[in-house]
């Protein structure tokens, strides 16, 4: 079994159509850890050594959060910089997070069809995350393909259902450690992994 925490970061919970049932669809799940960086930190003084011991007592970092700005909100970039330290998760004898995983859940106003070089916004969602890909190899750690939920300013019920009902089996199926990093890693999205038929 493995264990997962979630950095969530939303600065308008209240206002969220779609991030706060995915973060109900998490809660009370075995092996789950909900961190809401907001509600914790709303002066965004960071408390290190707790965010650090929460890293090193889990093997999967989800990042969620809504797409802000082709990127996240605010606190989480304050988290990475206060947190991953050097000498502690990255550098010569940074190699507290070596063989963790990281990936992010996130939502997005727009289509899909706009997350496309030939689309409006003319980078793909994994160009967006760029940024977080590299910290995470930076860390010695893995980048999973991230879960993403497009659309949401005119999603329907059905569609948030499904995608709240998708969250939750990629987090049992983390948990479970029923997801072989090596193959996820050739999707686009995590949520293309689990629609797959073939058993991981």
């Amino acid at each position: 079994m493995a264990s997962v925490l979630i950095q969530f970061a939303h600065p308008a919970l209240e206002k969220s159509r779609v991030n706060q049932r995915l973060l109900e669809a998490a809660s009370g799940l075995p092996l789950v850890t909900i961190n809401d960086l907001y509600e914790l930190y709303p002066d965004f003084d960071i408390d290190i050594d707790r965010e650090q011991d929460l890293l090193l007592r889990h093997d999967y970092i989800l990042l969620q959060h809504p797409m802000y700005w082709y990127s996240a909100p605010a606190i989480l970039k304050q988290w990475i910089d206060l947190t991953l330290e050097h000498g502690w998760a990255y550098g010569r004898q940074g190699n507290a997070l070596a063989g963790k995983k990281m990936m992010n859940v996130l939502t997005t106003g727009g289509r899909q069809e706009a997350y496309q070089e030939a689309g409006y916004n003319r980078f793909t969602v994994r160009q967006f995350l760029a940024p977080f890909e590299q910290t995470a190899q930076l860390c010695k750690m893995t980048y999973l393909p991230p879960f993403v939920v497009h659309g949401t300013h005119r999603i329907t019920e059905e569609g948030i259902v499904e995608s709240l009902q998708q969250y939750r089996t990629l987090l049992e199926r983390l948990t479970a450690n029923e997801i072989d990093p090596n193959h996820a890693i050739q999707f686009a999205y995590a949520n293309d992994l689990l629609t797959e038929k073939q058993s991981l």
